[in-house]
């Protein structure tokens, strides 16, 4: 059976006619989204850089927020499925059941690596870290319990309502998450019982916590109307053969991506300047998500709009590419003149030599933000078009590059450890973006002529 997404925001618009006005009405709410989530990281690298052991502590908490993007790998796709899939009451129903269970499971698997023998294994022997960063790492890890079962639902209730043309709660949700991880942040911080990387981890959950519930509290409107409907539907329209055949390629692609920061993580411990490289690593990550974002956020646009035969395919790749050189050209605009120390002096409360430290890498990055655009269209296409195979392959393929650039920086050529996870990031992100250029041609023909 297949199962077609709707184009919500056009339903009473002409088959031919998407304006950029209309795309960008419906895309900003989801822009906006992600850039307050991008937010929170130069938030919680600014309450930790000022609290007492700002360099351990900005290592512990890169760590410990590397265990939690694991963690939520499996889980984060839920919001493309539920956009996808959600059609009525019955498939709400059946993909929540799917979604409990698997929160479920993660949150498990979480637990038992937050057993102390375990962590201290992983961390030591098998990072390489130092004792010191190991024990910060593992008291902030233990905070972050709660946050594959949150992440889960709250994306969840996001792909309902972004199904739904209700983009704007998604917005309402993360302000909620924001207003609420920076009360924590101050609260915890003038408190002053918790270590640096403790007052981060924390914070973040219960910023995801609050989103959590935000977003199941504004999706009732839209599940009401679905169940006042359900008596005109067909039983058994979706089955959990179904959601697991469409959605397992889309969780070890979430997995494949967000392992990657592990993975360099690990490297980068075993670099030259490694804590150095460790403490400025979620700094520069938490800038170039800010630019990311606007790239993240597209691929549920592209999903939702492009229509049910790629109709819309020519004003969602024009405006892919006008998104691609605004996010070029302001993050260039930033990182070469004097704005990007203020941002990591002033804001983010790095030390001199550190925000020193930050900015050749960051000037490598550039590029990442932009391919990001590339990357969130493609893959917008091949969810829209159920085809979601060729995404897991391109996520294998970029971790791959990873691994092997890693490698050959760090110990062929004794590269400096940020420097090395930089030019990693990118090289893997292009390779993968290459990888899917033939798919996604394949992918439009077939869809085109059917």
């Amino acid at each position: 059976m297949r199962i077609l997404p709707v184009s919500v925001a056009l339903m009473k618009k002409d088959e031919t006619d998407l304006r950029p006005g209309v795309i960008f009405l419906f895309w900003i709410p989801l822009a906006l989204t992600w850039l307050m989530m991008a937010l929170e990281g130069p938030i919680v690298a600014s309450v930790i850089a000022r609290l007492q052991e700002a360099k351990l502590n900005l290592a512990a908490y890169g760590v410990a927020l590397s265990v939690a993007f694991i963690s939520e790998g499996p889980i984060i796709m839920l919001v493309s499925t539920a956009t996808a899939l959600v059609r009525d009451y019955s498939s709400y129903r059946k993909l929540l059941r799917f979604a409990l269970w698997l929160n479920g499971l993660l949150t498990l698997l979480l637990a038992l690596v937050m057993v102390p023998q375990v962590f201290s294994f992983l961390a030591e022997e098998v990072v390489g870290l130092p004792e010191g960063v190991s024990r910060l790492a593992h008291e902030a890890t233990v905070f972050f319990l709660p946050w594959p079962a949150a992440i889960g639902m709250r994306r969840f209730y996001q792909g309902i309502l972004i199904r739904h043309n209700r983009t704007r709660f998604v917005t309402y949700g993360t302000i909620t998450r924001l207003a609420s991880l920076s009360a924590a942040a101050l609260f915890l911080s003038w408190w002053g019982n918790l270590p640096g990387a403790a007052v981060g981890s924390l914070s973040l959950s219960v910023g995801v916590v609050c989103e959590a519930f935000a977003s199941r509290i504004m999706a009732h409107g839209v599940l009401r109307r679905l169940k006042a409907r359900c008596a005109d539907e067909s039983p058994g329209s979706l089955t959990y053969g179904e959601i697991a055949t469409f959605y397992l390629p889309l969780a070890l692609t979430s997995l494949l991506f967000l392992s990657a920061q592990s993975i360099v993580t690990f490297f980068v411990a075993r670099s030259r300047m490694a804590i150095e490289s460790l403490a400025v690593l979620p700094v520069i990550g938490a800038l170039m998500f800010i630019f990311r974002s606007f790239g993240l956020s597209y691929q549920e646009a592209v999903i939702a709009l492009v229509g049910d035969r790629f109709e819309k395919f020519i004003p969602m790749r024009n405006f892919a590419v006008f998104l691609f050189f605004s996010v070029l050209c302001s993050l260039g605009l930033l990182v070469f003149t004097d704005v990007v120390r203020f941002w990591y002096r002033d804001v983010c409360g790095l030390t001199p030599d550190l925000a020193l430290f930050a900015l050749p890498p960051t000037k490598l990055l550039i590029v990442l933000p932009a391919l990001e655009v590339v990357m969130s269209f493609q893959r917008g296409l091949m969810v829209a078009g159920l085809t979601t195979k060729p995404v897991t392959m391109a996520a294998l393929i970029e971790m791959v590059i990873i691994i092997l650039t890693l490698n050959l920086a760090i110990h062929t050529f004794n590269l400096v450890g940020v420097m090395a996870a930089a030019l990693a990031l990118v090289a893997g992100r292009a390779a993968s973006m290459l990888f899917l250029v033939y798919p996604n041609y394949v992918l439009f023909r077939r869809i085109t002529k059917s």
